[in-house]
């Protein structure tokens, strides 16, 4: 009987993990995988969420919410909007992803990318990777009793794996109407009633609270090629898919950065607002 090597799987996921950090440390503040729902985040205030830094944008005039707004939306993430007892240590971890990880490293590779690339194909590659997705969103929506949107995801991933070449093309949304359903484990654990804990900035990984971090990890290793792919290919495709996200959004993030004072603190409020909201959805 073959035996399953535990030991090299948990290497890869780690490995992963350290990876897909990187997709989602742009401007210290998270791309990438961070990619899931934002854009729909906040379509009751008319407002669009940029994927830099979850913060909220008009489609105009870039600009932080407004005060009635984010007191709506802090009565809403209830006390646990201000909780962040780790200031001093998350701002310093911030600005390292910020300053050192997004400027020096992923920020000029990206710009390299998008240079070569069209964003036709750039955007291919990114529906690529989120078709890959597809279990951690159909897993999260059944575990929260969303039958419905875990039947969504799996027929979107059958047309956009078969029509849409692998992924490369969002035929189902694009021909069929069928929108993504998306779901994380975080969300689930928000949804089952366990609070979010303390906010949470770590080296290489996106905004976190302690729930979303213990999601966070779950929902890496719901990744399907992690099992079966080799290390280094596992790798290459984190990156790949890093560079690329960071790429397709190079105006917006210098847009956020530019026009925000107080960059922390507003997508740290962003953030929480964010997942509140998708939480009671």
């Amino acid at each position: 009987m073959k035996t399953r090597n535990y030991g090299s799987i948990w290497r890869r996921l780690i490995v992963v993990l350290s990876a897909m950090g990187l997709a989602v440390t742009s401007a210290g503040i998270g791309v990438g995988y961070a990619n899931q729902n934002i854009e729909a985040s906040y379509e009751a205030s008319n407002r669009q969420e940029f994927i830099a830094g979850s913060l909220l944008v008009d489609d105009q005039q870039p600009a932080q919410p407004s005060a009635a707004y984010s007191m709506e939306m802090a009565a809403a993430a209830g006390d646990d909007f201000d909780q962040d007892p780790w200031e001093g240590f998350n701002e310093k971890m911030f600005t390292f992803n910020r300053e050192v990880l997004d400027r020096l490293l992923l920020k000029p590779i990206a710009t390299g990318w998008d240079f070569l690339l069209p964003d036709l194909v750039q955007k291919s590659v990114q529906n690529f990777f989120d078709n890959l997705a597809v279990v951690r969103r159909v897993v999260n929506n059944a575990l929260q009793g969303k039958m419905t949107g875990a039947a969504t995801e799996l027929a979107r991933f059958s047309i956009n794996s078969t029509i849409g070449v692998a992924g490369l093309f969002d035929m189902a949304k694009v021909s069929f109407g069928i929108e993504q359903s998306d779901e994380d484990t975080g969300q689930t654990l928000g949804v089952w009633g366990a609070g979010p804990g303390p906010y949470l900035v770590l080296p290489f990984l996106p905004p976190l609270t302690v729930r979303d971090g213990i999601g966070y990890a779950f929902d890496a290793a719901m990744t399907p090629y992690l099992y079966f792919a080799p290390w280094y290919a596992t790798f290459a495709g984190t990156g790949t898919n890093t560079v690329n996200e960071r790429s397709l959004n190079l105006d917006r993030f210098e847009r956020v950065a530019e026009t925000t004072v107080d960059l922390y603190s507003a997508v740290r409020n962003a953030y929480l607002q964010r997942r509140a909201a998708a939480i009671r959805q």
